[in-house]
């Protein structure tokens, strides 16, 4: 297909400050950010931001106290790449006890990074991993009173800053999640799957009706195209769909790629691959069902394994942006051993690259950025033809914004 579908082309009439059409003037055209969103795992925003409240690093036990410079130097490697940004909201972390939640960092935060051009996301609202245990005390009908609370100091809470949310994650597998008690899954089962995310969805859109909200699920399964088309046909708002990739066990490969774009992309919703993990050392056993289930004691990278890594997230992010539904792809560890010990980030314990960040950044930074020098023409009009996002026009001295969304309909004047 290409990718000429991610690019827009705009015709606009240059003047200066007095309205003067700035004829036969050479001009550059430089990209600031992309439309896509191309993301990653935000946690370590989190922990940099603490960082830099000394009272909040002296209250920390020693060993968990952040270190500023590698922080800096890691958020800085994000920045370089990434313009989109997963943040926790793990109820059973972000509310360890009932009534304290841990807003003041996460909307600090969320802040700094948007502060940065990064577009913030929020996972989940609603899940039964990882939920409060406070919340096991109470009956169904006050578990779920408080779930619709919880969304709405969220989503409220946080609007403007997050307009993006997991809304509900994982719930092909949620009313017959047995592990362990919890509370998610309790109320999945009173209400049924299709009315327990009209419900979460309907509240999440009173909070903030512009948010853009997604269904999450690592069952990419008839199960999922089922659960989505039973919602839709609920009238359930759904914004995007959401689908993880977490591959510890090996590359999906192109034709399972193509095959998951293919039965999803018939629903005509945009589709983000939220958490996708492509790992640089040995492979986790096939025989595997719950991945939480394998705990090894060191998961090294390895030379071999990062070359590997680098091929086939090529291939996938490739495979990825020509799909015109595709709007996001995060990939889901920055670092080595942020899950699970795994050797699943773009970079190694110790910070240093592993050839899948050079190239990722080659390829966002680089093959799909737009920097070029255009030339008006006698009237002070230039066409502009880039990757779909924002820009910088200038002249050497003067700078003005300009956005690319979108192929022009009528010419618009930028001013210098």
């Amino acid at each position: 297909m290409g990718i000429d579908h991610r690019k827009a082309t705009k015709r606009v009439k240059v003047t200066d400050a007095q309205g003067r059409a700035m004829a036969n003037t050479k001009l550059t055209l430089r990209q600031t950010n992309h439309a896509f969103l191309f993301g990653c795992g935000a946690f370590d925003f989190l922990s940099y931001v603490m960082s830099q409240n000394p009272e909040a690093v002296a209250n920390m036990p020693p060993r968990f106290r952040p270190n500023p410079e590698t922080l800096q130097k890691k958020i800085e490697q994000w920045l370089a790449v990434y313009n989109y940004g997963t943040l926790p909201f793990y109820w059973g972390m972000y509310e360890r006890e009932e009534g304290k939640p841990n807003t003041e960092a996460t909307l600090a935060t969320a802040k700094f990074m948007q502060s940065k051009g990064v577009t913030v996301k929020g996972h989940p609202l609603c899940w039964h991993t990882a939920c409060a245990d406070w919340l096991l005390k109470y009956d169904n009908d006050t578990i779920y009173r408080k779930q619709m609370e919880r969304i709405t100091r969220e989503v409220t809470g946080f609007r403007g800053v997050i307009d993006m949310w997991d809304a509900i994650n994982e719930v092909v597998i949620m009313p017959i999640f047995d592990k362990y008690d919890n509370a998610i899954t309790r109320i999945c089962n009173d209400f049924g799957r299709v009315g327990l995310i009209k419900r979460v969805f309907a509240q999440a859109k009173e909070a903030n009706p512009g948010a853009t909200l997604l269904i999450n699920d690592f069952n990419t399964s008839i199960s999922y195209e089922i659960l989505i088309d039973g919602c839709l046909n609920a009238g359930v708002p759904i914004d995007a769909i959401g689908i993880q990739s977490h591959q510890h066990q090996g590359y999906w490969g192109a034709k399972k790629v193509e095959e998951v774009l293919r039965r999803f992309e018939h629903f005509g919703l945009p589709i983000h691959f939220t958490e996708n993990t492509l790992i640089s050392g040995d492979l986790m056993p096939a025989h595997i069902v719950d991945l939480n289930d394998w705990q090894v004691e060191s998961w090294p990278t390895t030379p071999e394994g990062e070359e590997r890594q680098r091929r086939e997230m090529e291939e996938m992010y490739r495979l990825l942006f020509d799909h015109p539904q595709v709007q996001a792809i995060t990939g889901w560890d920055f670092t080595d051993g942020a899950w699970l010990g795994a050797p699943s980030g773009v970079l190694r314990k110790d910070g240093s690259p592993k050839p899948s960040y050079e190239m990722l950044k080659d390829l966002i930074r680089g093959e799909w950025w737009t920097d070029c020098e255009v030339t008006t023409d006698e009237a002070g009009f230039v066409t502009l033809t880039g990757f779909k996002g924002d820009y910088e026009l200038s002249d050497g001295a003067k700078t003005a914004a300009v956005v690319l969304r979108e192929d022009g309909v009528g010419d618009e004047t930028i001013v210098l």
